[in-house]
């Protein structure tokens, strides 16, 4: 079979096979899954890290760098996991150089730098449902600026379903002194962090076809964590783990959510339109309630009935989204 075939043969044959089984339905769910729960797992995981390593919920250079050594952590994973599942270096060629930076500027500094100064100034309730919008924004990005895709009333109702299912999970969580507000400097660089980070969906969507996804994924960590950790270092931030085993057990987890997921993410967003995938995206604070309620036992104050709604709505959005159609010629010709 496949045995008799030469190293480049073999890996196009699988890489093909890889991608059918993205591309199905099946495939799709099951991958989808898996990384929103991982996604969503870094929720608690960021407030169980901050604790561990002593950062202190106004220090925006040290929550910086520990950003930036999860990264750094993260894109080493995949580059020497990858080298060694494929027997040969995970190294970029020259073509590739310019989409990696252009990747982990959208990605993971620009995204980051504005979420951590955001969230200093933003109400926790306001920012999660402002991240949230990320995955609208990227719909949006795709049929009106990427041209990928059509804008169909079908994606936005499905968006809006997910969307009022994370701002209903969300502000029914709200504590006594809580409010929702919006602030240039607070809820405002949430935004601005929500539509970096959805640029960064709609160009892994369109550099992924030219480029190894996976490749992709690895090398704009490493860069991207790298240029966070060193900037956040320079301005003062600092990490000092009481207890340096967990630490260091946490942090290199929270590199493998990053890993793991963002490169299967890579993968299903280089086969599949963009709506198709990012819709899922909205059971990321489903997963991260969940989660934070069983670890962080923050989820007391939810009624179950509301949370129970809200999932209803996340997964009715996917659904819509989801849903097989007769595509007419029209629908598969994109925007132009």
């Amino acid at each position: 079979m496949t045995s008799s075939l030469a190293p480049e043969q073999r890996d196009r044959v699988e890489k093909r096979g890889f991608d059918r089984l993205f591309a199905s339905l099946p495939g799709l769910l099951a991958t989808c899954a898996v990384c929103c729960f991982l996604w969503g797992s870094a929720f608690p995981s960021i407030k169980i890290g901050y604790r561990l390593f002593g950062i202190p919920g106004d220090d925006v250079s040290s929550q910086i760098l520990f950003a930036g050594v999860r990264f750094i952590i993260a894109g080493a994973m995949v580059i020497i996991g990858m080298s060694a599942a494929r027997k040969k270096p995970l190294v970029p060629r020259k073509r590739d150089v310019r989409s990696i930076l252009l990747l982990a500027l959208f990605q993971t500094v620009l995204q980051y730098v504005f979420f951590y100064r955001g969230l200093s100034q933003a109400s926790g309730v306001t920012s999660s449902i402002v991240t949230a919008s990320s995955n609208f924004i990227a719909i949006l990005l795709s049929c009106l600026l990427f041209r990928t895709e059509r804008l169909t009333a079908r994606k936005i109702l499905g968006c809006a379903a997910g969307f009022g299912g994370v701002a209903l999970i969300n502000i029914a969580g709200m504590g006594a002194g809580e409010t929702l507000g919006f602030t240039l400097g607070g809820e405002g660089m949430i935004l601005l962090a929500a539509v970096a980070g959805a640029m960064s969906t709609c160009l892994i969507g369109v550099l992924g076809k030219h480029h190894d996804p996976v490749m992709l994924s690895g090398w704009q960590f490493l860069a991207g964590g790298t240029v966070l950790a060193i900037a956040a270092a320079a301005a003062g931030g600092r990490l000092s783990p009481a207890e340096p085993l967990p630490a260091l057990a946490l942090i290199v987890y929270m590199g493998f959510i990053s890993a793991m997921a963002y490169s299967l993410w890579s993968r299903l967003l280089a086969v599949n339109p963009v709506s198709r995938v990012t819709v899922f995206g909205f059971m990321n604070p489903m997963f991260g309630f969940l989660l934070s309620m069983v670890l962080l036992d923050e989820g007391s104050m939810v009624n179950p009935g509301v949370a129970a709604l809200a999932l209803a709505l996340v997964c009715m959005g996917i659904i819509i989204v989801n849903i097989p159609v007769r595509r007419t010629h029209a629908d598969s010709v994109p925007n132009r």
